[in-house]
């Protein structure tokens, strides 16, 4: 008998999974159902679409070329019948399902400020989707300047876009440093002088009281009495797991739906992955574990043995804005009996913090130019012992110690690398790849995934399939 597995949503988690469905054997009918009326594409790439460095069609995922099942965009579900074991849509239709896999995503936050209750006037705009994308494009043609309301990871990637479209771009930010939820007040502080010197200007530790926004421009009132006047608002004040249907069906929900290490919400037919899912008390709001979550949860619905469980792996948080270069992972802001490693030059826009406990990595932070991010983002990731010289992670010295030095040469990248964080692919995956006949990057990436989420693997893959196709034989060091 055919299984039915209706997906709600089709973004990156959800269009992740009917892909991975259509990959595995099994009599199944995939349904998938997604709000936007667009095809699945990257949200990681839209502050580069933003930026102009894309064009609009880049975004779209490889997913999306077709995964095999009834898709249907731009089709909202309105609600759940668990009994019943259907889904209602937005046009009256009732679709019926055996699993049902929520992957809602999260909503952008619209601050309860004076002049955003409502409709959101035109010059004011969220930056989440490919529409707001769009907004923001056509009100900044033509327009001089650009006020980007909150200072973490999205809304610094928007104000660089803009800026980097010649417009006059301030942030304001309502604690005292940058991306407070990773960087330490001396990192936001050196990220604000990079921005600055890139055209950012940035205002702290100051929250805004109200907006005011007509044909002729915006205006945003501080509380400090002051106002700031531009021709574009973009508001970045966070993002909020969109919980509501699983509410409505009396799924349990906290931050997020609840799951369980196989992605089973509290009824056993629906699962929840991506942003809007909640497992072990951890929203992920990164591509990384959404895709993880989708390659799991179709482990299960395929009935693969032994059981799959989700584990979630270390996060590393990038910052996608041309000029500028930053990691963050694990607990690096923190306070405790941590050996701590710091390195600062404010001239160069160079911070470093290592936190180590039993020689691993606790947590880091990287900006600016230091050729060992990618030393540190893989002892961390892989819980490896940090070299005995902690110079040589932070400025680049070669410690000596065999295995401990970082890699010049894909030669000395280790084959258990992980060369993409967003898919986990291995250096070994790729060199796999590679004497299987995929001989160009295009063909590399296109057969591993790498470089298909945030883009940032892009060059270190070139820079092995050069390293292959330059070398007669090659040893693949373990």
């Amino acid at each position: 008998m055919t299984e039915r597995v209706v997906i709600v949503g089709n973004g990156m988690a959800g269009a992740r999974l009917a892909a991975e469905l259509h990959a595995r054997a099994g009599d199944r009918k995939v349904t998938v159902l997604g709000a936007e009326p667009h095809r699945a594409y990257n949200r990681i790439m839209l502050s580069a679409l933003l930026a102009g460095r894309i064009r609009e069609r880049d975004v779209a995922l490889a997913e999306a070329a077709g995964h095999g099942g009834d898709l249907r965009p731009g089709v909202p579900v309105t609600g759940i019948d668990r009994a019943g074991r259907t889904v209602r849509t937005a046009d009256g239709d009732r679709i019926g399902y055996d699993h049902l896999v929520l992957a809602t995503g999260s909503r952008a936050v619209v601050p309860p400020l004076p002049g955003l209750d409502g409709e959101l006037p035109r010059r004011v705009v969220p930056f989440r989707t490919l529409d707001d994308c769009r907004r923001i494009l056509a009100v900044a043609d033509g327009a001089r300047s650009a006020l980007v309301l909150g200072g973490g990871l999205l809304g610094l990637e928007a104000a660089r876009a803009l800026a980097t479209r010649g417009l006059a771009t301030t942030v304001v930010h309502p604690t005292g440093h940058l991306m407070e939820r990773q960087l330490d007040p001396a990192a936001g502080a050196v990220l604000a002088g990079t921005l600055a010197g890139l055209g950012v200007t940035i205002q702290l530790a100051v929250a805004a009281t109200g907006v005011a926004a007509d044909a002729a421009g915006v205006r945003l009132a501080l509380a400090d009495g002051r106002s700031l006047h531009a021709d574009l608002l973009v508001l970045s004040c966070g993002v909020r797991p969109d919980t509501t249907l699983a509410a409505a069906a009396g799924l349990a929900v906290r931050r997020g739906v609840v799951v369980d290490d196989r992605l089973r919400t509290s009824d056993e037919r629906i699962s929840a992955i991506g942003d809007c899912a909640e497992h072990d008390g951890t929203l992920t709001g990164l591509v990384a574990p959404a895709w993880a979550q989708a390659g799991v949860l179709a482990q299960v619905l395929s009935g693969a043995e032994p059981p799959a469980r989700y584990r979630p792996r270390p996060a590393v948080t990038r910052l996608k804005a041309a000029g500028i270069d930053l990691a963050a992972m694990g607990d690096a802001t923190g306070d405790g009996p941590d050996e701590e490693l710091t390195f600062t030059d404010p001239a160069r826009g160079t911070y470093a913090r290592l936190r180590i406990r039993d020689e691993r990595l606790t947590g880091a932070i990287l900006l600016g130019d230091n050729p060992t991010i990618g030393t540190v983002i893989q002892l961390f990731d892989r819980g490896q012992p940090v070299p005995a010289d902690r110079r040589s992670l932070l400025l680049g010295r070669a410690s000596g110690a065999a295995g401990t030095a970082p890699a010049a040469s894909p030669a000395l990248m280790p084959d258990a690398a992980t060369v993409c964080q967003c898919n986990a692919v291995t250096k070994g995956a790729l060199v796999s790849c590679w004497r299987s006949g995929a001989r160009s990057v295009d063909a590399v990436l296109a057969a591993t995934r790498a470089g298909t989420g945030c883009g940032g693997c892009r060059d270190a893959v070139a820079g092995i399939v050069d390293w292959l196709s330059q070398a007669d034989s090659v040893e693949v060091t373990r």
